[in-house]
């Protein structure tokens, strides 16, 4: 994993220095870093790891809270010169193909959880070492981690980066992601309260 190419992005929050990162300078969909102005990377640093959630962070669908966090994240970073890790893990890793697939079944009465074991796959396939990676090649290695999801956190324990705090991202649920909000927090253990 290695930078491919790197640019300023001016943003509605504020100026970010966007760096592609993959194999290949041919691959398509590399893993990005926004890296505000402002950061200083011999840190803490705020940092957010977000996956790659086009119906939420493109389309502004309500079934999730995915759009909302990531702004709310790139608005967090901006103000405390952090950065922003947008992963291409679509669908807690699916893809795209089968999160709508689960959305069928979640629309039948299932759960997110539920949906995604009835077609044969992981609860949350991610992987968390190619954020460690990133944060290597940037420099970081002292982390305030903008999240509230305990996977998120135990990543870091054998790595060369620590964690200093742990920074809640709450967004207030709507009447289309209630349920979906509590099955992350009571059957995936992730920190908040509804």
């Amino acid at each position: 994993m290695k930078r491919q190419a790197e640019a300023m992005i001016p943003t509605p929050w504020g100026e970010f220095n966007m760096v592609a990162f993959s194999e290949s300078d041919e691959d398509w969909m590399p893993h990005l870093a926004l890296i505000h102005k402002d950061a200083d990377p011999s840190g803490p640093i705020l940092v957010r790891l977000h996956s790659e959630c086009i119906t939420g962070d493109l389309f502004g669908s309500k079934r999730c809270d995915c759009g909302e966090q990531l702004a709310e994240a790139l608005r967090l970073a901006a103000e405390n010169g952090g950065v922003v890790l947008y992963l291409r893990q679509e669908g807690r890793g699916i893809g795209i193909i089968n999160k709508l697939k689960a959305y069928n079944l979640q629309d039948k009465g299932m759960n997110t959880v539920d949906a995604n074991i009835h077609l044969g796959l992981e609860v949350d396939a991610r992987q968390y070492n190619i954020a460690i990676e990133m944060l290597q090649e940037l420099g970081i290695d002292k982390i305030n981690l903008l999240t509230n999801n305990p996977e998120k956190i135990n990543a870091f324990d054998d790595a060369e980066i620590d964690v200093i705090a742990r920074v809640p991202l709450i967004i207030k649920p709507q009447k289309e992601n209630f349920d979906y909000l509590k099955t992350k927090q009571d059957e995936m253990g992730h920190l908040f309260k509804l």
